[in-house]
C-alpha cells in the first residue's frame, strides 16, 4: 500500500509540473519586471548619492542616463503623431451620385474636386469616381490605381459620405432609376440647387457622364471654394507606389543641383487638337490632320496652323522654347526635367533644346526600366510622376496653358507662390519671329522678353473675372486666391513684391 500511495503520490507531482508552466512563466516574467524596476531605482539613488559624495564619481553615468532620455524624448518628438479622423458629418442623404470624369489626369483631378464639392451642397452620397478610359490616352487605370482611396474617403468624411460601389441591395433598384446626364458646364450654386436636386426626388441615384469643367469658376461662397482647395491639396492623395517612384525622381535630381520643370506640351495628341503645325514636316502636318479628323469629339476641322499661332494659340516649339529659356537668363549649366511625354518628332525636334541645354533629363533617364514597367500604358499613372517632379521643381515653365500647367500653377501658389513663369505666347512668337528675320538682335530679343515676363512670376493676383465669359476668364484652380490670400492682399503690388522678395531659389 505504502508502495502505490509513493507512485500515486509521483504522478500527482508530474501531473502538476505538467500542468504549472504558464504559472511558472508568469511568475518568471513577474519576477524579472520587478527586478528591472528595482535595478533601476537603485541606479538613479546610486546617481544621486555619488552626486553629492563626490559630483564628478559618477558623472559619466549621469551623464549616459540624460543621453538615454534625451534620445527617448527625441524619438516621440520625431515620430508624427496619427492625424485624427474629424467626426462624421451627420445629414440626411438627398440620394447618391455617380460621376465618370473624362479627359486626362488633371482635367479628372479638377472635375473631382468639383464633383465631391456639388456632394456637398446638395447633401449627396458620392460614390468613388470612374476615370475615363475611352478617350484618346486609353488608359484603363482604376480611381484607386491612381489616388489613396482610403486617404480619399477618410479625409473628407466630416463634409461628404463617400462610398466605393453601390450598396448590393441598391443596386438592382438604382439601376432601374439611374438618370445619366451630364450638367451644365461652369454652373453657380442656383443651378445645382434649383434644377439638379429636385431630381432627386425622382431618381434614387443621377449619374454625371461629363464633370469637366461643370462648376464656376465665381461666385461660389468661399467655404465651397476653399472644399475645392482641401480636396484638390489634401485629400486627392497619390498611391504610394505613385509617391514612392515620384520622390525617387525628385531625390535624383535634388542631388544634382537645382532643376527646371519645363512642361513640354509638343505631344502628338495636343499639335492634333490644336492644328499647330509650325516646325512640322507636310508629311507630320497630314498626319496631325488624320488624326483630327480621327476623333469625332475634336470639333473645330479645319484650322489654320499659323494665324492659330499667331494669336498664342499654340504650344511652343522645343526650337522656340530654347531660344526663350536663354533669353529668361537660363544657362547651359540648368538641369531642366521635361516634364510631358513622348515629343513630336522625338530626338530631332529636341536636338536644338538639347544643344543649348546639355543637362536635359526624362523620367525614363533618370529610373530603371524595372521601375516604370507597371507604368507603360498607363498614361495617367505616367503624368502623375511628372506632377509630383513639377511641383517640387525650382522653377516650373509650361509652354502651353493646358489643364496640368494649370493645375500645377495653382499647387505651387498653395505652397507658397513657388516660381512658376507663365509664358506669353502671342507676345513671344512674334518676338522669335523677329529675331529670326534679323529685325531685332540677340540683346533686343533678351530684353523684350524679359519685359514681358516681369509681371508673369506667379505673383499673388486676383483672378480675372468675365461675366458670361468662363472660358475666357482666368481658371480657378490656377489660382484659388480665396485659399491663399487671408492674410495678403492679392491684389496689392506692395504684397506682391513682399512676397516675391521672400522667395528662395530665384535663380538657376
Amino acid at each position: 500500500m505504502e508502495v502505490r500511495s509513493e507512485v500515486f503520490q509521483l504522478k500527482c507531482d508530474k501531473l502538476a509540473t505538467t500542468l504549472s508552466p504558464p504559472r511558472t512563466r508568469l511568475r518568471v516574467w513577474f519576477v524579472r519586471v520587478c527586478s528591472s524596476i528595482l535595478l533601476w531605482t537603485c541606479i538613479v539613488q546610486l546617481v544621486a548619492v555619488g552626486e553629492l559624495w563626490h559630483p564628478q564619481l559618477l558623472k559619466g553615468l549621469s551623464n549616459q542616463l540624460t543621453r538615454i532620455t534625451n534620445f527617448s524624448v527625441r524619438l516621440e518628438d520625431v515620430t508624427p503623431a496619427p492625424v485624427p479622423l474629424l467626426p462624421a458629418r451627420i445629414y440626411k442623404s438627398n440620394g447618391y451620385l455617380k460621376v465618370s470624369c473624362n479627359g486626362g489626369l488633371n482635367q479628372m483631378r479638377a472635375a473631382i474636386c468639383d464633383m465631391v464639392t456639388v456632394a456637398r451642397l446638395l447633401n449627396l452620397t458620392l460614390v468613388v469616381p470612374e476615370l475615363d478610359k475611352t478617350s484618346f490616352w486609353a488608359d484603363p487605370s482604376n480611381f484607386g490605381d491612381i489616388f489613396d482611396v482610403k486617404h480619399f474617403v477618410e479625409s473628407l468624411t466630416d463634409e461628404v459620405h463617400i462610398i466605393k460601389r453601390l450598396p448590393k441591395r441598391l443596386n438592382r433598384k438604382v439601376s432601374n432609376q439611374l438618370l445619366v446626364m451630364p450638367p451644365v458646364s461652369w454652373s453657380n450654386e442656383s443651378y445645382y440647387l434649383q434644377q439638379i436636386l429636385p431630381l432627386f426626388s425622382k431618381y434614387n441615384a443621377i449619374h454625371f457622364n461629363k464633370t469637366d469643367a461643370r462648376l464656376a469658376n465665381n461666385g461660389l461662397p468661399v467655404d465651397l471654394q476653399k472644399l475645392r482647395c482641401r480636396v484638390n491639396y489634401q485629400a486627392l492623395k497619390f498611391t504610394p507606389k505613385i509617391e514612392t517612384l515620384g520622390n525617387k525622381l525628385v531625390n535624383t535630381l535634388k542631388a544634382r543641383g537645382a532643376f527646371l520643370a519645363l512642361h513640354l506640351r509638343y505631344e502628338m495628341d495636343m499639335l492634333a487638337f490644336s492644328g499647330c503645325t509650325h516646325g512640322c514636316t507636310e508629311e507630320e502636318a497630314d498626319e496631325l490632320k488624320r488624326m483630327r479628323y480621327a476623333y469625332p469629339w475634336w470639333r473645330e476641322k479645319e484650322i489654320m496652323s499659323e494665324e492659330k499661332r499667331s494669336h498664342g494659340l499654340c504650344p511652343l516649339t522645343p526650337e522656340e522654347a530654347a531660344l526663350v529659356l536663354q533669353a529668361l537668363d537660363f544657362n547651359k549649366d540648368t538641369q531642366i526635367y521635361i516634364a510631358s511625354g513622348e515629343i513630336y518628332g522625338s530626338d530631332r525636334r529636341l536636338a536644338a533644346l538639347r544643344a543649348a541645354f546639355p543637362r536635359i533629363v526624362k523620367k525614363e533617364m533618370l529610373l530603371d526600366a524595372g521601375d516604370l514597367h507597371s507604368f507603360q500604358n498607363h498614361s495617367s499613372q505616367m503624368a502623375a510622376l511628372d506632377f509630383i517632379v513639377s511641383i517640387a521643381s525650382d522653377v516650373f515653365i509650361p509652354t502651353y496653358d493646358g489643364n496640368m500647367a494649370k493645375l500645377v500653377e495653382g499647387h505651387r501658389r498653395y505652397l507658397g507662390f513657388k516660381r512658376t513663369i507663365l509664358l506669353d505666347r502671342k507676345r513671344l512668337v512674334e518676338l522669335v519671329d523677329l529675331h529670326q528675320n534679323s529685325t531685332i538682335s540677340r540683346d533686343e530679343f533678351t530684353v523684350s522678353v524679359r519685359l514681358a515676363h516681369e509681371t508673369r512670376m506667379g505673383r499673388p493676383s486676383g483672378r480675372k473675372i468675365i461675366p458670361d465669359k468662363p472660358k475666357e476668364e482666368d481658371y480657378f484652380y490656377a489660382n484659388p486666391h480665396e485659399c491663399l490670400c487671408e492674410k495678403t492682399d492679392c491684389g496689392s503690388d506692395k504684397s506682391s513684391a513682399s512676397l516675391q522678395g521672400r522667395r528662395k531659389n530665384r535663380s538657376l
